[in-house]
């Protein structure tokens, strides 16, 4: 499972997410970063670093930022 960047992202780009992921499993996209599913080894690092609380396992997204699961998931296609 992995972790989703939901909407408190948008706009904030701290990057200390990008710089504490130890797979480069982060990458920016044009309004906020998102997190490759693929290379994701669902550690939680980025979670815990998170300036504005905009990271979640898939599981436990929050039902208002469930968009963000899809919206991840076409960044990568």
């Amino acid at each position: 499972m992995a972790f989703i960047i939901t909407s408190p992202c948008i706009g904030e780009k701290a990057a200390d997410c990008v710089e504490t992921c130890p797979v480069d499993a982060i990458h920016e996209g044009e309004d906020q970063y998102y997190i490759d599913p693929d290379t994701c080894i669902d550690c939680g690092a980025c979670e815990a670093v998170c300036p504005v609380a905009a990271i979640f396992q898939e599981d436990f997204v929050p039902d208002e930022e469930k968009s963000f699961i899809q919206k991840n998931a076409d960044f990568f296609k």
